[in-house]
């Protein structure tokens, strides 16, 4: 069960990285949820019940992680790349957007490094979208360029 389990979390973050860069903000923030609440559900159930966590995990973490992309614009995403490359460790990063009404926090969470990369940031995002709150975790790294991308 447990093999399973790792291969579901394994094939959900595959498709989370395959081709980010041609992918709407909206896809990437599905895909994001979906791979981190995939992994809450995990740490729930047993057996088949498990996988049913996991599943239901999975499908809420991937809403809410729609819900996210949606609305985030590009004065949104240019804010959460100030966070991750001005702010501390635990340092957030607060803003409202004035054309959706929404509102974000950013919170750099550890520095780590991914596939190679060592400039890259293990976060924690909440955004307020119609007076409902979402949480999303993951991690994003420093291209080349200087930008940041969100690789889980």
């Amino acid at each position: 069960m447990k093999k399973m389990i790792a291969k579901i979390m394994l094939v959900l973050a595959a498709i989370s990285l395959v081709g980010c860069s041609d992918m709407s903000k909206q896809d990437v923030g599905t895909m994001t949820g979906a791979l981190a609440g995939g992994l809450l559900g995990s740490q729930f159930g047993g057996g088949g019940g498990k996988v049913l966590a996991v599943a239901g995990g999975a499908i809420a973490g991937a809403f809410i992680g729609n819900a996210i992309g949606k609305n985030m614009d590009e004065t949104d995403r240019l804010k959460m790349n100030q966070a991750f490359e001005s702010n501390s460790v635990g340092q957030p990063a607060y803003w409202r957007n004035q054309n959706t009404g929404a509102s974000y926090t950013v919170v750099p969470v550890k520095n780590v490094a991914y596939q190679g990369n060592q400039y890259c940031r293990e976060y924690r995002s909440t955004a307020n979208i119609a007076g409902k709150e979402q949480q999303v975790y993951g991690t994003a790294c420093r291209q080349p360029d200087g930008t940041w991308k969100i690789v889980k």
